[in-house]
């Protein structure tokens, strides 16, 4: 049976790939894993992810439209909003998971939860997706590839350090030596009731 990070991992990886088959951010998902699957789940969180990483490549272009580049921000904002709230979902599902452990009298809390440690997971796929096609790049010179080759190398040991302590979180909670909270972000910008330039609009 695949650990937790070795599954995402999978499903991250597969994602990455799925996306740039088109690499195109107005690309539908086409999630497939069954609905409500943890594998569904962390599919359609790295899909996010992965439209939004290339979003942040797109506004980044010196010659882009004024107009363009705030309509670009602003569903950047959107998709941090989205991929917040999938994060909490992980964590929603795993406290569902676990929630029948009996948790040891001298229980610590961890410093993130399982689902914010995923979530950089999904990043560093993104990573290495992409700085893995840097080191293989037939246009660029020797110094930029042994550079990128380096960079892959160090993301490769970090997801591999990063699945390892998540799997030791997981076995953690499961085992009652660590409990976990589900802590609503509450991103006050995107709210028209707390971010005072919307609501003196009003």
């Amino acid at each position: 049976m695949k650990s937790m990070a070795a599954l995402a991992n999978e499903v991250f990886d597969r994602s990455v790939a799925d996306y740039h088959i088109t690499d195109n951010v107005d690309t539908p998902v086409k999630n497939p894993y069954p609905e409500g699957s943890i594998e569904s789940i962390f599919y359609s969180k790295n899909w996010v992810d992965a439209v939004q990483w290339h979003l942040e490549d797109i506004i980044r272009d010196p010659e882009i439209n004024p107009a363009e580049a705030l309509e670009l921000k602003r569903r950047i904002d959107r998709s941090n909003q989205v991929r917040t709230d999938m994060v909490e979902d992980i964590d929603t599902w795993m406290r569902e998971k676990y929630k029948d452990v009996k948790v040891a009298e001298d229980a610590t809390i961890n410093t993130e939860s399982p689902a914010w440690a995923l979530d950089r997971l999904s990043i560093l796929a993104l990573k290495i997706w992409h700085m893995r096609e840097q080191a293989e790049r037939e246009d660029a010179d020797a110094e930029h590839i042994a550079r990128c080759r380096g960079k892959l190398d160090v993301l490769l040991e970090q997801r591999e350090d990063l699945s390892t302590a998540i799997d030791q979180l997981l076995a953690d909670i499961e085992a009652g030596r660590k409990y976990m909270k589900v802590y609503r972000q509450m991103k006050m910008y995107n709210d028209p009731a707390t971010n005072p330039v919307l609501y003196a609009k009003k």
